[in-house]
């Protein structure tokens, strides 16, 4: 999701991400599942697996989870099919709700009743995606490695990433989706350790929200991430 506010409180991120885990993992499962069934098992020939896994990691699911995982993804008769629904909530905030679904009309309802009850309303396909761009994130909590700035912004860029912030707890990078795997892979050996690594709809503008309105947004993001089939939230709310 957007807003450099989002890594204010990387403490309060944790402890809710920790809450939710195996609701996140069950996400991660039909993720794997997807990518497993468009381009087969081995990461090494299927860059969507290869991206999956990375948010897997950054998500801290064990490798002997994400390998599990991956030997019911071969066997498994699940068909999911990936849908992606664009909207608006308070003040016009732009939304996007990736899903992942077996049961397309169930998850078309529930997300709309999310939006409905916050105030907000589903629009039709390209309504928002235009006001996003297509990016490799990557997020790294300061604490977390021995590296300073310098150091980790230059491996960043030679390995291919295409900027580089620092914020105040953490270390934000982006790439190109077609470089993600190979910024997130050269990191990763040198022993970085990930808060968040991703592809995703990064805004190429963000809304500021008053009280009132952040509220209505924090309700909508929250009853989004409840539902089984969501997969994914992007907006341009300043948070």
């Amino acid at each position: 999701m957007s807003g450099h506010s989002k890594w204010h409180n990387i403490q309060a991120k944790k402890g809710k991400a920790d809450a939710a885990r195996g609701k996140v993992f069950t996400k991660l499962g039909r993720e794997l599942v997807i990518a497993v069934k468009e381009g087969g098992p081995d990461p090494a020939g299927n860059s969507k697996l290869k991206n999956v896994i990375a948010k897997c990691k950054a998500a801290n699911m064990p490798n002997d989870t994400i390998n599990n995982a991956l030997k019911k993804a071969s066997a498994s008769n699940e068909n999911y099919e990936e849908i992606t629904y664009e909207g608006y909530g308070p003040n016009g905030v732009a939304v996007i709700v990736e899903t992942a679904t077996d049961n397309k009309n169930r998850t078309a309802a529930d997300v709309r009743h999310v939006f409905d009850k916050a105030g907000g309303n589903l629009g039709t396909t390209g309504c928002v995606s235009y006001m996003f761009n297509k990016k490799g994130v990557i997020i790294i909590e300061k604490e977390s490695t021995s590296m300073d700035e310098e150091e980790l912004m230059m491996l960043a860029i030679d390995a291919g990433a295409e900027d580089f912030k620092t914020l105040d707890e953490v270390y934000e990078i982006t790439t190109e989706p077609s470089d993600f795997s190979a910024v997130h892979e050269k990191l990763e050996e040198s022993g970085i350790e990930f808060l968040e690594a991703d592809i995703q709809m990064v805004p190429t503008t963000t809304v500021k929200l008053d009280e009132k309105g952040a509220e209505k947004m924090e309700r909508l993001i929250e009853n989004l991430e409840d539902l089984d089939d969501v997969s994914n939230i992007y907006h341009n709310w300043e948070e």
